[in-house]
């Protein structure tokens, strides 16, 4: 980057450390960024800067939050008796956008993956286990992603949770609406067949 001088040079290298961002973006950015007027960049790196001072990890759930106990965890109209287990934060505004869930939630900050070195002890296990055992749980759902790390996670916790009569339930998957059974994979029509309920 030597033909950019310093600061912008910066700029861009910094932009290009973020996931999905590659150098072509990056430089985009950083010249959209130069184009903005003072306040408006000003504007954007405050928010930057009070989002990571202001955002911490809810002390139930292990969801983002700027106040703990996290919204959702504090909201007495929430079903407490179902918790929801997902992979990460982004999984729970997923969850909350299609309106219907009303139950709460279990972040495990990732997914067990031999293959990383990702064991159990490495995700936000131990803190569901002690939710399970002092509160009044019924059913325990399982929304990890349809990967392998992500079933080997539902299985892990299915097997260990299971044995306690809570209720363990897997989220469906298969066709997407709208998708064509001709372009689906094999383990994509299995899942889908596997899930198929009475009409």
């Amino acid at each position: 980057m030597k033909y950019y001088a310093k600061p912008l040079a910066r700029l861009i290298n910094e932009l290009s450390r973020l996931p999905g961002i590659g150098g072509k973006t990056a430089q985009r950015l950083a010249f959209h960024i130069l184009s903005m007027e003072e306040k408006e960049a000003r504007a954007l790196a405050d928010s930057i800067i009070e989002a990571k001072q202001k955002m911490t990890y809810c002390s139930v759930c292990g969801n983002l939050t700027d106040t703990d106990p996290c919204v959702i965890c504090s909201d007495p109209s929430r079903d407490r008796s179902v918790i929801c287990v997902v992979e990460t934060p982004k999984d729970v505004v997923a969850m909350e956008k299609i309106k219907e869930y009303n139950g709460l939630y279990h972040v495990l900050h990732g997914a067990i993956s031999p293959m990383e070195g990702i064991g159990p002890e490495d995700i936000n296990l131990k803190q569901l286990i002690v939710r399970l055992q002092n509160e009044d749980v019924r059913e325990l759902i399982l929304a990890t992603n349809p990967n392998i790390e992500g079933e080997a996670t539902a299985m892990y916790i299915a097997r260990l949770i299971k044995p306690s009569g809570i209720r363990v339930s897997r989220i469906a998957h298969g066709i997407p609406v709208g998708g064509d059974l001709e372009y689906a994979d094999e383990v994509t029509l299995l899942k889908a067949m596997e899930g198929r309920r009475e009409l």
